[in-house]
């Protein structure tokens, strides 16, 4: 059995595992997982964690965007917070955006401030106008474009109540 073959193998077996605790709601499987050897395996408990939904996942999902080694799953991370939508995911995505040395995490960090919507946020974009990486850039135009258009919806309660937000 080939090398790859048997890393496939373990892996389905584990993602076997991840759905018994998956229907368990065991956040403190999935958070141990963030640690595990397989990128795989932490991008898809990072997932899981942002399912179950709180803001007592968010420090452990900052940790994963702040410190693993594979900018996929820093990426996975910052994309997780910002559909979280929490106010406190801002200052780590907001770090993210300024200083991750991946552009593929600087451009989903700066994305994912916009989809929070936050205000706060609005400093750290204008500064990710300057980055040297072309998608950064166009990443904090979307973002700061979304930011603005979100603070003109509340202004308009009326529309904002008719439409959701």
């Amino acid at each position: 059995m080939s090398q790859k073959q048997v890393v496939t193998d373990e892996r389905l077996k584990l993602f076997s595992e991840m759905e018994e605790k998956y229907e368990k709601k065991d956040v403190k499987y999935f958070v141990n997982l963030l640690e595990h050897d397989d990128y795989v395996v932490r991008t898809r408990s990072t997932c899981i964690l942002v399912d179950f939904g709180g803001e007592d996942k968010v420090p452990y999902i900052a940790k994963v965007l702040k410190n693993d080694v594979n900018e996929l799953v820093r990426h996975e991370a910052a994309f997780s917070l910002g559909q979280m939508g929490h106010s406190i995911c801002v200052p780590h995505l907001v770090d993210a955006t300024l200083n991750d040395p991946s552009m593929f995490v600087r451009h989903e960090a700066a994305i994912a401030l916009g989809v929070v919507g936050n205000k706060e946020a609005k400093e750290a974009l204008v500064k990710a106008l300057n980055d040297p990486d072309e998608p950064v850039v166009e990443s904090a135009v979307v973002a700061l474009s979304n930011i603005e258009f979100m603070e003109k919806l509340s202004k308009n309660e009326k529309f904002a109540k008719l439409t959701g937000g």
